[in-house]
């Protein structure tokens, strides 16, 4: 499987990348998002609300308590936030799967209490910290559209 890794050195450049990732996401695409708490996953959110419903980016913030949060637009993102929730059990009884294969693209914090429920197809963002406001991202892809998005994401990182 490919990967790529990208160190934003802010939360400006973490949703700079977010932005430039959200371009690249084609309808019915899942993200999954992994890293400990004040990782940048929702700066990184953020800007991928920017690309794809901007009349919504101002709304961004973390679902943590609310677990979901919508954001509307001409692609609306389901923002998912896992955390407080044990397993799939628990995300198939809240009914979030159906947005999973929907026509929204779909990103999930704490994506790893997702096992069974897991797309197939899923670009996964692994957030480590680097330093003060540095993070290291390591970003993978499985399935088609997944390897698609990190393939045109590589070129774009290139240039």
């Amino acid at each position: 499987m490919a990967e790529l890794k990208i160190t934003t050195t802010s939360p400006q450049d973490t949703e700079e990348l977010g932005a430039r990732i959200g371009s690249l996401l084609p309808s019915g695409s899942f993200v999954a998002l992994r890293g400990d708490l004040g990782g940048g996953k929702t700066c990184l959110v953020r800007g991928v609300v920017t690309s794809l419903a901007p009349q919504s980016a101002h709304l961004v913030a973390s679902p943590t308590y609310a677990i979901m949060n919508c954001y509307p637009g001409s692609t609306p993102v389901y923002h998912f936030d896992f955390y407080r929730l044990t397993g799939d059990a628990d995300i198939a009884e809240l009914g979030f799967e159906e947005f999973f294969y929907g026509d929204g693209v779909c990103i999930a914090e704490w994506s790893e209490r997702l096992t069974e429920l897991l797309p197939a197809d899923v670009l996964t963002l692994q957030f480590e910290y680097a330093g003060d406001d540095q993070r290291m991202i390591t970003i993978t892809g499985a399935g088609p559209k997944s390897g698609t998005v990190l393939e045109q994401l590589s070129e774009k990182v290139a240039q």
